[in-house]
C-alpha cells in the first residue's frame, strides 16, 4: 500500500502508517479502527485519560502501567494495546489525535473511500449520518467515511472538510457574513 508523503512526513503519520501496516498484515484493520474510535471517545469524555495521554509530567513507567490497565478496561484489541504501550514507552501518547486521524485516512483509502471530517453543533443521529453520507457520495462520486465532531460554537448547521475542500453551512459563519455585509 502506498501512502502519501504528507502522511508519512509527520511524526503521527509515521506511527499511524506503522500501525496500519500491522493491522493490514493481521487482517485487523476494522478491529484496530474500532479500538481507535473507543480511544477517541475516551479522550473526549475522560479528563483523566486526556491528562494521561497529553501530560509530559507522567513518567514512562507510570504511563505504561496506566495505559495497560486502561486498554484492558476499554477491551481494546491486542495490536492497539501493544501499540499504545509503545507510544507510552516512547513518550508519544500526545500524538494520539494525529495518529488516529492519519490511520482513519489510510484505512479509508485502503477501502477506496474518501474521508470527510464533519463538525456539527449537536451530535448527529444514525439517520442523519446516513443521509449525509448519501449526499456526499452523490456530490463526489465515491463512498465516503465520515469522522464526526461536535462544536457547540457553530450554533447550528455543519462544516464538512473533504481533503482541501470545505463546505461551511454553519449558522455562526452565516451570522458573521451577515454582520460583515451590514458593516459595508
Amino acid at each position: 500500500m502506498e501512502s502519501s508523503g504528507g502522511i508519512q512526513a509527520s511524526l503521527g503519520g509515521r506511527y499511524a502508517t506503522a500501525l496500519f501496516e500491522l493491522a493490514r498484515e493481521s487482517k485487523a484493520i476494522d478491529t484496530v479502527e474500532a479500538s481507535l474510535a473507543t480511544i477517541k471517545a475516551a479522550l473526549t469524555e475522560s479528563a483523566d485519560f486526556r491528562a494521561l495521554a497529553m501530560s509530559p509530567l507522567v513518567s514512562r513507567a507510570d504511563a505504561e502501567k496506566a495505559i495497560a490497565g486502561t486498554a484492558k478496561a476499554m477491551k481494546l484489541d491486542p495490536i492497539t494495546t501493544r501499540f499504545l504501550g509503545v507510544l507510552a514507552q516512547n513518550r508519544r501518547l500526545n500524538q494520539l489525535p494525529a495518529i488516529m486521524r492519519a490511520f482513519r485516512g489510510l484505512a479509508s483509502s485502503f477501502r477506496g473511500e474518501t474521508t470527510a471530517e464533519v463538525t456539527s453543533a449537536h451530535p448527529l443521529d444514525d439517520a442523519q449520518v446516513a443521509a449525509l453520507k448519501q449526499q456526499l457520495r452523490q456530490r463526489i462520486g465515491r463512498d465516503v467515511a465520515v469522522e464526526l465532531n461536535v462544536d457547540n460554537n457553530l450554533l447550528g448547521g455543519l462544516v464538512v472538510r473533504i481533503g482541501s475542500q470545505m463546505i461551511d453551512s454553519s449558522i455562526r459563519t452565516r451570522l458573521n457574513t451577515l454582520a460583515h455585509a451590514m458593516k459595508g
